[in-house]
């Protein structure tokens, strides 16, 4: 046991039973001094204003929590991780007290960077638009946040920002990056509960966390995570909620379609924005801004649609995935964002005489995989009689398909979005997958 990590000051508070904050499900959150300190910073209270799933909850109306609320589920779970780990010799080892001070507030500040509908902006890969984590390091850097962790946490800022977005140095350094993003990282264990419980759907919160939590231990070099054979369970079902997750609500066909809309706006209007001011705004103050750029231009129909004072997504018009013409879904898929608005470019044009009447370019929107995929769930099980480690993925025909077998070519399918003035009539097409090859193959000599 190391007593060192159970006396820091937020881990001995779990079990003091007082100065908590309560967030759902009914979890009590120890805040110490210190940590009262950091949420109050002007850059952590902005989390409180940014929506942790932006706009699916325009599909799942009661998605609307916040990544402060996130923030503060990650904290909790980064205190238990350590009071499990604290048992374990070779974690107790590696990690010091000063070093799990570093990761606990790493953990609350985890999201620090994420400006409102960060992912979906990210995933098109702009020139000039910068990773969160570069935002991250910027305002870790400022004088206020600098200075709780210098004076309270004896923290120096390039510490949290070398363990948020930097390669390891060391082996403490990888293990203390698994912990936060890897395939039982206390990121995910929160966000896949948190968001099922919002959007109203069981299918996050279909694993035992508590088992998964009681059987952690070390890998077998010492560098990451594990789980003993007690936990295999509770890991084969949160690999398959976190697919369930992604093909019910993340990649839910309407909220791609809002995506696309978004996406397709930003791409419009992003040369035109001062990004580094529009990234430090809250989730209103943002939509406000995009607005005002977008006038009465083709991106206010977009912007329109999500934000207005009604509602107004986007139509589903193709689908293509693995098993749905794979020949087309693999020419569409992981493609560059620019390629993606010339194909649709392309396509509104050949709609446009196939309907005999001007399909506007902005009607039509192709949402596509990202180009980078999913991180890939297969985690060691230490089977303590026989003391070997065998591959999770080599015990469960679960994770054999599910982590080994890349799920975003099942769950991240192709589709082509339309404008609901025009969607029925080209959904009606009869020549419409030749009318997208063409778009396709113009694309690709333009």
């Amino acid at each position: 046991m190391h007593k060192a990590i159970l006396d820091i000051p937020e881990v001995a508070a779990l079990d003091a039973r007082s100065h908590l904050v309560r967030i759902p499900p009914q979890l009590d959150v120890p805040l110490t001094e210190r940590v009262r300190r950091l949420i109050d910073t002007a850059a952590f209270r902005r989390l409180a204003r940014i929506s942790q799933l932006g706009l699916v909850s325009l599909v799942y109306p009661a998605a609307n929590h916040s990544r402060f609320e996130h923030s503060l589920g990650v904290y909790r779970l980064a205190l238990l991780y350590l009071k499990r780990l604290a048992y374990d010799e070779r974690f107790t080892a590696a990690v010091s007290s000063g070093d799990a001070q570093v990761f606990i507030a790493t953990a609350l500040l985890h999201d620090l960077g994420h400006w409102p509908f960060c992912h979906p902006i990210e995933d098109m890969h702009l020139p000039d638009v910068p990773r969160h984590e570069a935002l991250a390091e910027g305002l870790l850097c400022q004088e206020e946040l600098a200075g709780v962790l210098r004076e309270h946490w004896h923290i120096e800022p390039r510490q949290v920002v070398e363990l948020l977005g930097q390669p390891a140095r060391t082996p403490t350094q990888r293990l203390l990056k698994t912990m936060l993003s890897g395939p039982i990282d206390i990121d995910k264990m929160d966000y896949l509960f948190r968001d099922s419980l919002h959007a109203g759907v069981p299918y996050g919160r279909n694993f035992d966390q508590q088992r998964l939590l009681g059987s952690l231990c070390l890998s077998g070099d010492g560098q990451g995570l594990a789980i003993t054979e007690k936990g295999k369970t509770a890991a084969e079902l949160m690999v398959f909620a976190r697919y369930v997750m992604f093909s019910e609500v993340y990649w839910h066909h309407a909220v791609r379609a809002a995506t696309a809309m978004l996406q397709r706006a930003f791409y419009m209007l992003y040369k035109q924005l001062d990004l580094s001011s529009l990234f430090r705004l809250n989730e209103v103050e943002m939509i406000s801004a995009l607005m005002a750029a977008a006038g009465t231009g083709p991106a206010a129909v977009l912007l329109g649609g999500l934000f207005g004072p009604k509602r107004q997504l986007y139509k589903r018009v193709a689908q293509y995935s693995l098993f749905e013409n794979r020949p087309l879904y693999q020419q569409l898929a992981r493609r560059p964002y620019h390629w993606l608005a010339r194909c649709a470019r392309c396509f509104s044009e050949y709609v446009g005489a196939a309907l005999g009447r001007p399909v506007a370019e902005h009607e039509v929107l192709f949402d596509a995989p990202p180009m980078a995929r999913e991180v890939e769930f297969n985690v060691e099980i230490f089977y303590k009689k026989e003391n070997r480690y065998r591959q999770l993925g080599d015990v469960s025909p679960v994770i054999a398909t599910l982590a080994r077998e890349q799920f975003d070519d099942y769950v991240k399918r192709v589709r082509i979005f339309a404008h609901p003035r025009v969607a029925a009539d080209i959904r009606c097409l009869p020549e419409l997958d030749r009318l997208v090859e063409r778009a396709v193959a113009s694309a690709e000599h333009t």
